[in-house]
């Protein structure tokens, strides 16, 4: 069967791999579609310290079971639509014992500590699977990268009396912008590109900030009425958006820290006691985060086809890849289309 494979830095190809073997209690997948996201971008940059290469990519899955083990659970048939919670858990460390399965210790996520699902059949137990109900395949491949948005705000406990600043209008932030939206809160977008602003206010951001034209600190102390906001989410892993996470949330606040800096951020420090802040790590998503965006999409408000920058082949992806590291601050989501 195809598979794509990031064998080193700047080198993806298309392989031919053995079909999987299915076990009594997996379930045997048929790859519709599968999103490329940032970790991919950066393991074929080089820089993703988590990756063990060769690495065949991908955890984004929209998929549709073409066969079950004989001791899967009777809900999981042939023939449904699903997609797949891409993270292992330990059941033995700290994180698993207070029943934080996603942020186990000894986590392996499709697509970087092991083979991913940018190949067209994969078995995998069945309790990773998650029916997407009526769902297509390709509206499947958003939810991943949703649920961390939807994980980061749950991570935040936002309410409906809380102004929320999301930086970075990536799929995952505009999984919190639109998360925290539906809480209730005032949600306020930053990010260097006018048209992703644009349609982080059509899925729920209440203002907008442009990180590059606009003075940061002026804007959110006229929207807060000078308090700043009192919930921070970092969605893009810079040195220059930690800080602004520090330096502009309210006295008291909260910030919420998704994205990975790929080099060691400076603060200022009297800001963590001063404003006795909250600074809290999110990381991948729950059961009940995934359950969450299904229902979401499930309502057909989502511009799904907006969210989706290119869809192209196998054969095409190399090439794709390469677009996309010229091109970064122009992507949302590149699927694969496997069928």
């Amino acid at each position: 069967m195809k598979a794509i494979q990031i064998c080193e830095p700047s080198v993806m190809k298309l392989i031919e791999m053995a079909e999987p073997q299915m076990g009594d209690e997996e379930v045997l997948l048929k790859m519709e579609y599968v999103g490329f996201c940032g970790s991919d971008l950066s393991t074929f940059r080089g820089g993703n310290p988590m990756v063990r290469m060769p690495v065949v990519p991908g955890h984004e899955v929209g998929a549709t079971i073409v066969g079950v083990g004989k001791d899967v659970p009777e809900g999981l048939k042939v023939g449904m639509t699903v997609t797949v919670n891409p993270y292992t858990n330990c059941g033995k460390c700290a994180s698993c014992r207070n029943g934080r399965v996603n942020a186990c210790q000894h986590n392996e996520t499709l697509g970087v500590q092991r083979w991913g699902a940018m190949r067209e059949l994969i078995a995998l137990p069945w309790e990773k699977v998650i029916p997407a109900g009526l769902l297509t395949p390709r509206t499947c491949a958003l939810i991943e990268p949703m649920s961390v948005g939807f994980h980061a705000v749950s991570r935040a406990q936002v309410t409906d009396i809380d102004v929320v600043l999301v930086i970075g209008c990536g799929m995952v932030g505009m999984g919190a912008v639109v998360r925290s939206a539906q809480r209730g809160a005032t949600v306020v977008a930053a990010d260097i590109d006018d048209d992703k602003l644009a349609l982080a206010r059509e899925m729920g951001a209440s203002y907008t900030i442009n990180t590059l034209k606009d003075d940061v600190h002026a804007r959110l102390l006229e929207m807060t009425s000078g308090f700043g906001p009192d919930v921070v989410i970092e969605a893009v892993g810079s040195t220059a958006t930690y800080q602004m996470a520090v330096d502009e949330v309210a006295f008291t606040g909260r910030v919420i820290c998704i994205g990975y800096a790929k080099t060691e951020v400076s603060f200022q420090t009297k800001y963590f006691v001063q404003k006795e802040l909250d600074i809290r790590g999110s990381r991948n998503a729950q059961p009940s985060d995934f359950r969450a965006v299904i229902h979401y999409l499930e309502r057909g408000t989502c511009p799904v086809d907006r969210l989706i920058t290119r869809e192209v082949r196998p054969e095409e992806a190399s090439e794709t890849m390469q677009w996309w590291n010229d091109n970064p601050g122009r992507v949302f989501r590149i699927l694969v289309n496997f069928k």
